[in-house]
């Protein structure tokens, strides 16, 4: 049973600070380099990572963990509808598009189409984006319930960058402006060189399902842009919001 838990504990922290090798893994997992090697081939034979440039140092997950994850939480027939649209947005845009889904009090990134642009935002799938300091945490938040607001704000807002949101007020005051305009915005407030807006996807059941986001380089996001930003992605996500809704009366 221990080999077992050690083995899901690993891919986790693999899932979470990847690339990475065993010597990091133990330190991160308080455990000797042995039994995080242990784990790690088992992981490796059944799939879910693979080695990190085709060296067998640092490792990866596999696209198999994505998969699984996207069967547990109903992602796939949201992605079936999402991506179209997602296309056409960054057709019009060229910047990268993302797609997250709210998960466990955390915003996971499922999809990601990227910009044909040379200088590029570029965040791995299933990385978890801080809820208060990115646009697509915002923008679900904002769609939530008081409740997961305010829960939220008593658990802390941490700061990333000088530009973080870690009043309560300043952020309850910034939730509201987003519901009033349809979208939300972040201007490096979790990294200094990534800014982005985004809407939420809401579902059948009138809560946030999914948030739709463009994401830029900081230095190429403008006040006009970002308003253009804002009312694409705002349609988009509507769209998405309208799909997944007929889908579900069918």
């Amino acid at each position: 049973m221990q080999n077992v838990l050690n083995a899901l504990r690993a891919l986790e922290e693999v899932a979470e600070r990847q690339p990475i090798g065993v010597a990091e893994l133990a330190r991160a997992m308080d455990l000797p380099k042995s039994s995080v090697q242990r784990a790690l081939v088992t992981l490796h034979t059944a799939g879910w990572i693979r080695p990190a440039s085709g060296t067998t140092t640092r490792w990866m997950v596999t696209t198999k963990a994505l998969h699984v994850g996207r069967h547990a939480t109903g992602e796939l027939p949201l992605r079936d509808i999402a991506v179209p649209v997602m296309e056409e947005l960054r057709r019009r845009t060229d910047e990268t598009v993302h797609l997250a889904v709210p998960e466990g009090g955390k915003i996971v990134l499922i999809e990601r189409l990227e910009t044909t642009k040379p200088v590029r935002i570029i965040l791995p799938l299933g990385q978890n984006l801080p809820v208060h300091a990115s646009a697509n945490g915002k923008a679900v938040l904002a769609a939530s319930p008081v409740e997961t607001v305010e829960r939220l704000i008593t658990e802390g807002l941490s700061r990333f960058t000088d530009a973080s949101i870690t009043d309560p007020q300043r952020l309850r005051a910034e939730l509201a402006e987003i519901r009033a305009r349809g979208y939300a915005t972040n201007s490096g407030e979790w990294r200094t060189d990534v800014s982005a807006v985004a809407s939420a996807v809401i579902g059948a059941n009138g809560t946030p399902v999914a948030s739709i986001s463009i994401n830029v380089p900081t230095s190429r996001l403008t006040e006009a842009s970002r308003a253009a930003f804002g009312a694409a992605v705002h349609e988009a996500a509507q769209a998405v919001g309208e799909s997944l809704g007929r889908r579900r009366g069918d």
